[in-house]
C-alpha cells in the first residue's frame, strides 16, 4: 500500500503551515498540544500515522519551547509507527552558532542537529541556513532551499532602472554577488566592524551606488540596526532608492521602529517567521507554494534540483 502524505504543525508556524496545506492540496492533520501547570507541555496526534510520510511543520526562533515541541512531535510520530518523519523548518534558529567564533563556546547548530537525529527525524527541509555546511551536521538527507525563488520574480516586477545588489556584511558577498550574477547587476559591500553582538563600531562601503536603485540582500534581519545603517549610509552616497530584502525576519528589540524610522522604500521578507505585528515599510512574500511543492516531490521520490537555481518560479 502506498504511504500517505499527512502535514502537521507546530506552534510556531500554524499560519505558514495552514497556506503550505492549502497549496499542497489537503488540510492539516489533527493534533493537539496539552499544557500542564508546571510550564510542561505534551504534543500529541489525533489520528493514525501508521505507515505515513509525516510532514511537521515548525521554525525554531525563540523561545526554546518552539524547538523543544518540534522534538516531542518527532519522537511521538516516530512511536506511532510513521513511514517517516520529516522536519520542514522554514528557519532554522540556533544557525548563527555554526563554529568556534571565542574558546569554551557551543557549537549551537551542531547540538540542534544532534537533538533533531536523537528525536527521530529522518529528513529536514529548510530554507536559507544563515552558513551552508551546516548541512554537513546532520546524518539524515537535508534539503535545503532557496528564497531566490520567491525574491528574483519580485525584483523583476520592480523594473529597477539602475539596479545594484548590495551586501550588509562582507559575510553576505556570496549571496548577495549570486543576485547580481543573475539578473545582470552591479555589486557593492558595506563593510563593518563590530564592538560585540548587534553593535556595529564602524561601516564603509565598497562600490559606487550614486543615482543607482540598491536592494541590500542578506538571509536574518535580527535587530535591525546595522542593515539601517547601512541603508542610511548608501543613500548618503547619493543612491536614488533603497531596500532591505532578507529570507528571516526575526525583528527583535527596536527593529520594528528602526525599520519605520529608516531610509528604506521597502523591507521584503519571506514568511518563515511569522509577523509579531504590521508594519506599513514591509512586504511579506509567502513560501508556501514552495514547500508544498517540496514536500510533494519528496513524497514521490522526484528531483528537488530545479529549486536551486535562481530561475525557478512557482
Amino acid at each position: 500500500m502506498a504511504s500517505v502524505v499527512k502535514i502537521f504543525s507546530g506552534s510556531a508556524s500554524r499560519v505558514l503551515a495552514e497556506k503550505i496545506a492549502e497549496s499542497y492540496g489537503k488540510p492539516l492533520g489533527k493534533e493537539l498540544i496539552q499544557h500542564f501547570a508546571d510550564g510542561e507541555f505534551q504534543p500529541s496526534f489525533e489520528e493514525t500515522l501508521r505507515g505515513n510520510d509525516v510532514f511537521i511543520i515548525q521554525s525554531t526562533m525563540p523561545p526554546s519551547d518552539n524547538l523543544m515541541e518540534l522534538l516531542l512531535m518527532i519522537d511521538a510520530a516516530r512511536r506511532a509507527s510513521a513511514k517517516q518523519v520529516v522536519a520542514v523548518i522554514p528557519y532554522f534558529g540556533f544557525a548563527r552558532q555554526d563554529r568556534k567564533d571565542k574558546p569554551r563556546v557551543s557549537i549551537g547548530a551542531k547540538l540542534i542537529a544532534n537533538l533533531l537525529m536523537a528525536a527521530g527525524v529522518n529528513r529536514i527541509i529548510t530554507m536559507d541556513l544563515h552558513a551552508d555546511q551546516i548541512q554537513g551536521f546532520f546524518d539524515v538527507p537535508v534539503d535545503h532551499m532557496y528564497a531566490s525563488a520567491i525574491f528574483v520574480p519580485y525584483i523583476k516586477q520592480l523594473n529597477l532602472p539602475n539596479l545594484v545588489m548590495a551586501s550588509p556584511d562582507t559575510g553576505g558577498t556570496r549571496r548577495a554577488g549570486a543576485y547580481a550574477k543573475f539578473l545582470n547587476s552591479e555589486l557593492v559591500i558595506c563593510y563593518k566592524q563590530r564592538k560585540k553582538v548587534n553593535e556595529v563600531e564602524k561601516m564603509t562601503l565598497i562600490g559606487d551606488v550614486k543615482d543607482k536603485d540598491v536592494v541590500l540582500v542578506d538571509d536574518i534581519i535580527d535587530t535591525a540596526g546595522s542593515i539601517t545603517r547601512a541603508g542610511a549610509m548608501i543613500m548618503d552616497k547619493g543612491a536614488n532608492s533603497v531596500r532591505a530584502m532578507c529570507t528571516h525576519a526575526v525583528f527583535s528589540g527596536k527593529a520594528y521602529s528602526r525599520i519605520e524610522k529608516s531610509v528604506f522604500e521597502e523591507v521584503i521578507v519571506a514568511d518563515t517567521i511569522p509577523m509579531e505585528k504590521e508594519c506599513p515599510k514591509v512586504s511579506v512574500l509567502t513560501s508556501s507554494r514552495l514547500f508544498a511543492d517540496v514536500i510533494q516531490r519528496v513524497h514521490n521520490h522526484e528531483s528537488i534540483s530545479s529549486h536551486y537555481e535562481f530561475s525557478t518560479i512557482l
